[in-house]
């Protein structure tokens, strides 16, 4: 696939995904920092291959600014951690933790939910990262959190193959919060 075409693809997907989100997610899902969802070109390496939200997505529910390649590192090395592990997952989102919104997702939507202790973390090692690898050694989840439920910026990891398909898992989530 030419490489210009397939990165305006990702960006066209990423936007269509954004557009009926920034309308529906509950405020409850907002992180302080915004929520952010990305998407990944085929066999991308680095942050240049991750497009996501340049400023994330604020409290008002609404992008900060368009969808462009290298807004985000925080979702690129989401992304790329999760591709060594499963090539075709290539979105996902960084939204706030709850219990509520972890019973939506795993007990309302039957999503694959794992989670990490931070704590156990290697020195030297992102820990993010280093969790993230974790929960995917065996099989990659749909749902990833940390252990920790007393930080309240405690992120909630969403994952899958397409941009849509994470977005409407979050706007399912968002009305039954």
């Amino acid at each position: 696939m030419d490489p210009t075409f397939e990165r305006n693809a990702v960006i066209a997907q990423l936007e269509k995904a954004i557009a009926p989100l920034a309308e529906s997610i509950s405020q409850k899902l907002i992180p302080p920092t915004g929520a952010q969802i990305g998407y990944a070109i085929r066999g991308a390496r680095d942050n240049g291959g991750v497009a996501a939200v340049e400023g994330r997505i604020t409290g008002a529910g609404k992008p900060a600014g368009a969808c462009a390649f290298g807004a985000d590192e925080e979702i690129a090395r989401v992304i790329l951690t999760v591709m060594k592990f499963d090539p075709l997952r290539r979105s996902a989102a960084i939204l706030r933790y709850s219990d509520r919104a972890l019973d939506v997702l795993d007990g309302n939507l039957f999503l694959e939910c794992a989670s990490f202790n931070a704590a156990r973390a290697p020195n030297g090692i992102n820990t993010m990262d280093w969790g993230i690898a974790s929960c995917c050694r065996e099989e990659v989840p749909d749902v990833i959190f940390t252990e920790d439920r007393s930080d309240k910026n405690a992120p909630l990891i969403l994952l899958g193959e397409e941009p849509v398909d994470v977005a409407n898992n979050i706007i399912i989530c968002s009305n039954r919060i």
